[in-house]
């Protein structure tokens, strides 16, 4: 989507409210990389300061990072999500597995009774995403894949509020899963998540809670082990 350039007074609200909307559009999704600040000013016709003044907002906000040497990269998808970041980042990781599996085991149970067939089309396309993510070994294509179809679960709930603050708390989730995921994907801890759609497709609401209530407990391992511990051929997923 192409940026365009504010015609009103009040420049830094405007650049604010566009910028924002670059992340909260999904056109600058969680974890990448805004454009640099000449590109911005170029983009949206604007003075340097004005820029600098809404990316430094947006980042006081919590949607934003800015990483010096780096480059500035989205956290978050909202002010809530930012605070809820900033809160929780440092939570116990059994804490976390037990709101997410609260609030994902709710979420699947009501699915099973409101999904509709364009649903249940997300989550069978984006369950072979998540395979396919898995296959490559990429342990960041497979984290994005992995939330994304939990995300398309709760929202297959049709609880506006639930899925609002499931995606509010969605950052801390994706950057706990990412560390327990470690550096490479393991073999023994693939996780097939076919039962719960294939529940969710039968109606079968005990099912679907049950599958979703245990994924979250399934990924609090021990560290992952050193080199000395790691010789020797891998099974297959």
């Amino acid at each position: 989507m192409a940026l365009s350039s504010p015609r009103r007074s009040a420049l830094s609200d405007q650049v604010i409210a566009q910028l924002r909307n670059q992340i909260t559009s999904g056109e600058w999704p969680v974890g990448s990389r805004i454009p640099t600040e000449p590109e911005l000013v170029e983009q949206l016709g604007v003075a340097r300061n004005t820029v600098r003044e809404a990316v430094r907002a947006l980042a006081h906000n919590g949607l934003l990072d800015i990483r010096q040497g780096s480059g500035t990269y989205v956290v978050a998808t909202s002010e809530l999500a930012g605070v809820m970041h900033r809160r929780f980042a440092d939570a116990d990781h059994r804490h976390v597995a037990e709101v997410r599996s609260t609030l994902e085991a709710a979420a699947a149970r009501l699915a099973a009774g409101r999904r509709t067939e364009r649903d249940l089309r997300q989550l069978e396309s984006l369950l072979v995403r998540r395979n396919e993510a898995w296959e490559t070994g990429d342990a960041d294509l497979f984290v994005a894949a992995d939330t994304t179809f939990h995300l398309a679960v709760v929202a297959a709930s049709h609880n506006d509020v639930l899925t609002e603050l499931y995606a509010d708390l969605g950052h801390v989730m994706r950057a706990w899963l990412r560390d327990d995921v470690g550096q490479r994907l393991r073999p023994e801890h693939h996780m097939d998540h076919g039962r719960l759609v294939a529940a969710i497709r039968a109606g079968d609401a005990a099912t679907a809670e049950r599958e979703a209530a245990s994924y979250p407990f399934m990924c609090l391992r021990s560290p992952e082990p050193g080199p000395e511990e790691t010789e020797g051929p891998e099974e297959g997923a």
